[in-house]
């Protein structure tokens, strides 16, 4: 099996339809299986696509486990060579995965690769992105000049997104990722319920001596379905209490140069180890 696509749902059952849909056209030169987690969704459920979709290996929790645990669900029984972790509210267009992972497939020290995430209007998303310091997750709260400025550099903005380019992490909306790379490194960290889970994985990876690849030859639709949340609700705290752990965990807080350091080191080492 060349190819697992891993599908986090929870209560966007249409999204999902549409999702499945273009997925045959996305993958066709490989070998692939579709494997769907049903977080823990309510009334109109994804079960109600086994008809439609009898390809599909359906996974039901009956509770949300959270965006890390679900995945890691799923990823525990794919048997794909490269896992591709797909947001349920996204439209692959053709050939985009057979263009992903014919890349890889020339690029071993490629451990995740991601598309270029468009929205239905065909607008841009920024998707690739410098990693994140307390500073940037401060402006992306405040309308100041200077704050939307930061904020537009740590995301890349002024970047044309139209070349192949290594960057420090992708959004988890979309990732291929190599099987050994995530043998090597182990699962998404199930102590962030949601977000940011996807910049721990690609930063893990990249210690690791992988590479993170943004390649715009691949094209995906991301209709991004925001979870409506209030700051007192008990999703925005689990939100808040992940991005603390994540700088715990990595070491850093307001400056990305320490963390570039300890990287450069570490990338050093796995390179001049024997394979």
């Amino acid at each position: 099996m060349k190819a697992s696509i891993v599908i986090l749902t929870w209560n966007s059952t249409d999204l999902l339809r549409a999702c499945l849909q273009s997925l045959s056209q996305a993958l066709t030169a490989y070998s692939h299986e579709v494997v769907v987690i049903d977080n823990g969704s309510r009334g109109y459920t994804p079960a109600s696509l086994r008809l439609e979709f009898p390809w599909m290996q359906l996974m039901v929790n009956r509770d949300n486990r959270g965006v890390a645990p679900g995945r890691n669900q799923g990823i525990g029984v794919a048997q794909g060579e490269y896992i591709i972790l797909l947001d349920d509210d996204t439209a692959v267009e053709p050939g985009a995965f057979d263009r992903l992972i014919a890349y890889m497939e020339t690029q071993p020290r490629v451990g995740l690769c991601a598309p270029k995430l468009i929205d239905a209007a065909g607008q841009l998303h920024l998707t690739c992105r410098f990693y994140p310091t307390l500073f940037d997750k401060l402006a992306r709260q405040v309308p100041f000049a200077h704050a939307q400025r930061l904020r537009r550099e740590t995301e890349m903005a002024e970047w044309d997104h139209n070349s192949i380019r290594e960057v420090d992490y992708v959004i988890g909306a979309c990732q291929v990722i190599r099987r050994e790379a995530l043998l090597s490194i182990g699962l998404l960290d199930e102590r962030i319920f949601y977000g940011p889970e996807d910049v721990d994985f690609c930063l893990r990876l990249r210690h690791a001596g992988w590479q993170i690849i943004y390649n715009p030859e691949a094209v995906v639709v991301h209709k991004e379905r925001r979870v409506a949340r209030s700051f007192f609700s008990g999703l925005s705290w689990k939100h808040m209490w992940g991005i603390g752990y994540y700088f715990w965990k990595h070491k850093y807080l307001f400056s990305r140069k320490r963390l570039y350091r300890r990287l450069a080191k570490a990338q050093s080492l796995a390179t001049a180890s024997p394979s």
